[in-house]
């Protein structure tokens, strides 16, 4: 009998009943307040403010705020699941608690007391939401190339340069803004700071026109002599890209959340059609072929779904390994978001090229998820780096 069979302490992995309730109750909330609007969303592109009522009333809209600054005091499994079960009825709908955390982190991980007491509160009474800029139009995958230039003046920090691909600009009050504040050093000359939208020199670009989560607005910002106080600096002068780099190994395994959800969204609708779908005197979903489909699907779903889960309980623990298990959750859970959306599509046939169906929605709104906070191929450049121990 091998050692683990024979521990009568072992026990099977599974979800705390805390954790289980909370997925309850943002199941219900998503099908009775969100899913209904959902293509709605999509199709006029608007920000959904109803929806972030609803979140808001029930406080998953930034889960993750400590107790201490009036937040739920959500841990990172909290956090996923709020945006796993919201993202199963809408991708856009996700991005407000994804944005949140993505943008509130790098206080969390390294402002002062001061800037904690100022900003959280405020997100967590769902009276101001906050999004990150750290990508520009020539400094994507290579962030530590960024032009923004942050220069000390007196008792203020002067601002110049763009942000690009900026998930919720313009409904967000602050901006987490990653900024070199010394072009000789490096990476370690760039710095964070916290913009407010209503700073003077602060203005945002035109709307991007995207393949999918129209509902959450990205555009650039824009920095004109942008000039914000000192002590809006979030850390040391200098330790802008750790921090930034620190934040993306947490808030990577909320968008594997993400396109979990939205996979889940896509399998559940293909699930019930091939049931009902009648060809040649029978359910379509009695034919091998359409077994195997769903079969595969929920396979690649479900491994998926525990890699997210395991790297979200080392998001709370800071592991060691975090950099790499929140590079792979990521990256393998929106690949296979994209996989499973795309065979939902096909499952559905003809319908499932219509909008009359939520399945080419998903399969728009996934695509994202293999890109934003870093694409999938960055993605498998960190986990080598990682196992060559570079």
């Amino acid at each position: 009998m091998s050692p683990v069979a024979g521990n009568k302490d072992f026990q099977q992995f599974n979800l705390s009943e805390e954790h289980e309730a909370l997925r309850e109750a943002v199941r219900a909330l998503a099908d009775d307040k969100i899913a209904p609007r959902a293509a709605d969303i999509d199709e006029t592109g608007e920000f959904p403010w109803d929806v972030y009522e609803a979140l808001r009333a029930s406080g998953f809209h930034a889960i993750h705020i400590p107790e201490e600054y009036g937040g739920e005091g959500g841990d990172a499994l909290a956090a996923c699941l709020v945006i796993e079960e919201v993202a199963r009825a809408c991708g856009s709908s996700a991005l407000i608690p994804a944005v949140n955390k993505l943008g509130t982190l790098p206080l969390m991980l390294a402002a002062d007391e001061t800037l904690l007491k100022t900003y959280l509160p405020e997100v967590a009474g769902g009276e101001a939401m906050f999004s990150y800029a750290l990508s520009e139009r020539e400094a994507g995958s290579d962030a530590a190339a960024m032009k923004t230039r942050a220069v000390a003046d007196g008792d203020a920090w002067v601002l110049n340069g763009q942000k690009s691909w900026i998930s919720n600009a313009g409904v967000s009050s602050y901006y987490t803004v990653m900024a070199v504040t010394d072009p000789d050093a490096g990476p370690k000359g760039i710095s964070a700071f916290v913009v407010h939208g209503d700073d003077e020199g602060f203005s945002l670009g035109t709307p991007e026109r995207k393949l999918g989560i129209h509902g959450s607005p990205t555009r650039e910002i824009l920095f004109d002599n942008c000039r914000i106080p000192a002590d809006r600096i979030v850390g040391e002068p200098g330790t802008g890209f750790q921090t930034a780099m620190r934040t993306l190994d947490h808030t990577r395994i909320t968008i594997g959340a993400q396109a979990v959800g939205i996979a889940q969204g896509a399998l559940d609708v293909a699930t019930a059609y091939a049931k009902d779908r009648q060809q040649f005197g029978k359910s379509i979903s009695s034919f091998q072929g359409m077994q195997f489909m769903l079969a595969d699907m929920a396979m690649k779903l479900e491994a998926a779904r525990q890699l997210i889960y395991v790297a979200a309980a080392k998001s709370e623990r800071e592991d060691d390994d975090l950099t790499f298990f929140g590079a792979a959750a990521k990256c393998f859970a929106s690949d296979v978001a994209m996989e499973i959306t795309t065979d939902a599509v096909q499952a559905l046939g003809g319908a499932g090229y219509t909008k009359d169906w939520p399945v080419e929605r998903m399969m728009r709104d996934a695509k994202i998820t293999q890109i934003y906070e870093g694409t999938n191929q960055v993605q498998r450049i960190v986990m080598a780096k990682k196992l060559l121990g570079r």
